[in-house]
């Protein structure tokens, strides 16, 4: 009984430490290999360089009820297929935002999978609503 309760432990520990490190993946705090901007770093850049581009991940009506002018829609399930979309813009910097930060996160992994540079914008929308960017209806 105490090998087979041992054993339980040691399965739950494994499993608790593969949710833990999912967690930190799908955060971009562990295997990130791209950057992490605040959001009024995102501010400074859109206003200071015009070859940035900016791209919103989120769905189509998060989009509508409110986005950062000058920013591309491309909701992040439709991005990879989409990637002809940002072929210009290859050799810029792409500042990605989606709602809260989790989204742009696996967007950015895809835009660095190809080549792009991504700028991931840390708490995303939910930040960028506390700078002077203009949000469009």
């Amino acid at each position: 009984m105490q090998k087979k309760n041992s054993f339980i432990n040691i399965l739950y520990y494994i499993a608790m430490a593969g949710i833990l490190a999912y967690f930190a993946y799908t955060k971009g705090w562990i295997l990130a290999d791209f950057k992490f901007i605040s959001p009024k770093q995102a501010e400074i850049l859109i206003d200071e360089d015009k070859n940035v581009t900016l791209l919103d991940v989120r769905t189509v009506d998060e989009f509508k009820e409110g986005h950062i002018r000058g920013a591309t829609l491309i909701p992040l399930g439709k991005l990879e297929k989409n990637l002809n979309k940002l072929a210009a813009r290859k050799n810029t910097q792409i500042v990605v935002y989606c709602r809260s930060g989790s989204r742009s996160v696996a967007a950015s992994r895809i835009l660095k999978a190809h080549g792009f540079t991504p700028l991931n914008v840390k708490t995303g929308m939910i930040g960028l609503l506390g700078t002077d960017l203009e949000i469009v209806k």
